[in-house]
Parts: structure tokens; C-alpha cells; sequence
């Protein structure tokens, strides 16, 4: 059974998430995404500073099973980051809509918010498997 994909998320087809706000965002990965990736041992995402790009790499995340990258769903500079995830990675698992964040960015084109799906696109996205 799927998780309820929350609805006031945006969504990106590399299956992370921004909770956009004003001019910035949290970033995250999906229920999906952290799934099919099984036991997360460890995530590496970029220091407060760091420019991220729209759909470009932005770190890796680590599971029993394999080392995924991390795409970045919005472009901006980081702004804070969830140390607490480099200690326990497995909070991804756990509560990735919650506790599991990567970062928070201060967006640089908030107009590219419109490049991503809302919860339904992204539900019909990974109903077929991606």
C-alpha cells in the first residue's frame, strides 16, 4: 500500500519533493523514493552555502541495496540542512515528509515551482512503476 503523497507538495519525476513557502523551500525525498530504495545507511547532501540547480545532482543517498543520486527539485542557495540526517540517515525511511528533509533553499527562480507535478501528476507518475 502506497502512502498518501501530501497534497501541498510539489513533486519532481527523480521522486523528491519541495514544500515551498514564501521564497524558499524544504527539500526532501518521497515515500516512494525512500521504498524502493530499501534501508537507508547513509545520505550526502550539499552545506549551507551551496547553490543547487533545478533536476541536477545535489548528493547521494545510500541503502543496503544500492547508491542512488539525489536531483534537486528547485534552484537555489542552501540555507540550512538537516544535520540531524547525517547522524541517523534512516530518519528517511521513517518520515520522509516529516523528520526525513534533506535541505532548505532560498529559491533563486520560484517560477520554476511550475516544473513541477502537484500530488496527483505525481501519483499517476509512479502508479506505472518509475
Amino acid at each position: 500500500m502506497a502512502a498518501e503523497n501530501p497534497k501541498d507538495l510539489k513533486y519532481s519525476k527523480e521522486h523528491e519533493w519541495a514544500r515551498v513557502s514564501g521564497g524558499s523551500a524544504v527539500i526532501g525525498i518521497t515515500h516512494f523514493a525512500q521504498d524502493s530504495l530499501g534501508d537507508i545507511v547513509y545520505v550526502s547532501i550539499p552545506g549551507v552555502g551551496s547553490n543547487v540547480r533545478q533536476f541536477q545532482k545535489m548528493g547521494e543517498v545510500e541503502s543496503v541495496k544500492a547508491v542512488s543520486d539525489l536531483f534537486s527539485p528547485l534552484s537555489g542557495k542552501v540555507v540550512e540542512r538537516n544535520e540531524e540526517l547525517l547522524k541517523n540517515p534512516e530518519t528517511l525511511n521513517k518520515a520522509p515528509f516529516g523528520g526525513g528533509w534533506l535541505i532548505k533553499v532560498h529559491l533563486s527562480d520560484p517560477a520554476e515551482i511550475d516544473n513541477l507535478m502537484d500530488a496527483e501528476a505525481y501519483d499517476r507518475h509512479t502508479a506505472d512503476g518509475h
